[in-house]
This record gives C-alpha cells, structure tokens and sequence, in this order.
C-alpha cells in the first residue's frame, strides 16, 4: 500500500428494500434517497484524506452496500496486514464475497478466506488494539471464530467470542472510539460491557475517521455531543435508509490502512 488510508465501499443496490431483515418489521425503503445518504458518507471520508475504492456493483444482491460483512482487515506491524474474506450466514450474502475479493487485488494485502462449516460476518468482529471481538450468534458460528482464531494467533492477536442473541451483528450494540473505549449499549448475555453506555439506539456506531475524528449516525444527536465533549470531532452522516434494515455506519466500508499511521492510544480498528 501507499500508506494512505483508505475504504472499501460499494454503492447500494437498486434492490436494497428487499434486503435480509432480522430483528426489525419492514418499512419502505427509498433507493434514491439511499444512494444520496450513500454519497454523502463516502465524502465524509474522501474529505479527511481516505482514498476510496468502489467494489463493483452486485445490483443482484440487495445487502450488497453492506460490504463490511465480506471482508475483514487486520493491520500488521510495519506491514499492510491481512484480509480475511468470509463467509456469511445467510446464503442470500454469500455471491457479494467474490467482488470484495477482486478489489483487494493491488493493494498489497496477504489474504485468507473462512470455510464451510465456519460461518463469519464482518459486522461480528470489533478491533481494539490487537483483540478481535467477535459475536457469535445468527451470523457468526463457532467453526468460524476458529478459524478466525487459526489465521490471528500467529500474528499477535487476541481473539474473544462475545455471545450475540438480540441485534443482528456484535457491532449492532457496540463499538469502540478511538481511544479504546467501548461504547454501545450491553446486549443481555453479552460478556463485554461497553466502558461508555449510551441511550440513543443509533449512537452505537461510531467509525475511527483517525486523528480524533468518528463518523457516526446523524441521528443521535444526544450522543454526538457526549463525545464532543470527551474531545473527539464527530462527523454526522444521515443513514436512515440503512438503519431501516439494521445497518449502521461501519456496514458501509472496510477501512484498510497500516500500523506505521499515527493513532490514539488504545487504537480501535
């Protein structure tokens, strides 16, 4: 890579109403409005420096905009790191892998894949410092926190499952700002408890823009000033269309960028 900082996005599907909903009742979804709101998130990162990296459409797969769920990066001291393609829980997810998977090619990655039986969403696994927290639940299965596991322990992490039974992903209910603490809200029989709770449901995303700055939901206002006032610059993006199908803020991109580039304390990832 070119050390410089960069996301992986794709642009939603004219089909994304009829996208797997687990936890939530259907309600209409605007696909033109969708891609506006998509627009305006993929410039919110393009506006502090990230380079952006379209995968290719899969107008076919309406969860497709959800490419975070396809592949997981893991940075490496001094190097570019790794990237885990998956394999997702539902089969309707399954054909958005191999687009991800040629657009990784060029940027200097080692890359893996998670295998049948194993099971793996992208949107299960959170990165603080060098822990993996994964959920295991619907999406996520035990054979593929395994091989998770299998591909992370030689490369100095530290992998812990986190039970996952009432939001669709871990990173449903929890996050991590980039200092390290975990903020969300705790799922019941969750074993990780956030170090900052917050009320409103969709200020439990937040994405590590780097340089103290998040992207978050613009509709947690309360929440966005909680952490202004903890010094972080937040920027707001309007993701309604999304949320309507249990998406959130880090659904949207996988962030790949290295270990030499300055970050907080703690650096969640």
């Amino acid at each position: 890579m070119d050390g410089v900082p960069r996301i992986l996005v794709r642009r939603p599907s004219p089909r994304l109403a009829d996208g797997e909903l687990t936890h939530l009742h259907r309600t209409p979804v605007d696909p033109d409005l969708a891609l506006r709101q998509w627009e305006g998130y993929v410039a919110a990162f393009a506006g502090r420096g990230w380079a952006v990296t379209e995968v290719e459409p899969a107008d076919e797969h309406p969860d497709g905009v959800f490419v975070e769920d396809t592949v997981v990066v893991f940075p490496a001291p001094g190097g570019d790191g790794l990237a885990v393609l998956t394999r997702p829980g539902v089969a309707s997810r399954e054909g958005d892998v191999a687009s991800t998977a040629r657009a990784l090619d060029g940027l200097g990655l080692a890359v893996e894949r998670i295998t049948a039986p194993g099971t793996l969403d992208g949107g299960d696994v959170l990165k603080v410092g060098r822990t993996a927290y994964v959920g295991r639940g619907g999406r996520t299965n035990d054979a593929g926190i395994a091989q998770l596991t299998a591909l992370l322990a030689p490369r100095g992490w530290t992998v812990v499952p986190v039970p996952v039974t009432t939001v669709l992903h871990l990173k449903s209910a929890v996050t991590a700002l980039p200092d390290g603490t975990i903020v969300g809200t705790a799922p019941p029989g969750s074993t990780l408890t956030p170090g900052l709770v917050v009320e409103e449901e969709h200020g439990t995303a937040v994405v590590d823009l780097g340089g103290g700055a998040v992207v978050m939901s613009a509709d947690a206002p309360r929440t966005a000033t909680l952490f202004r006032s903890r010094g972080f610059d937040v920027l707001p993006v309007a993701i309604t269309e999304f949320e309507k199908l249990e998406g959130c803020v880090t659904c949207l991109s996988v962030r790949v960028r290295t270990e030499r580039e300055p970050s907080a304390a703690g650096g969640a990832r």
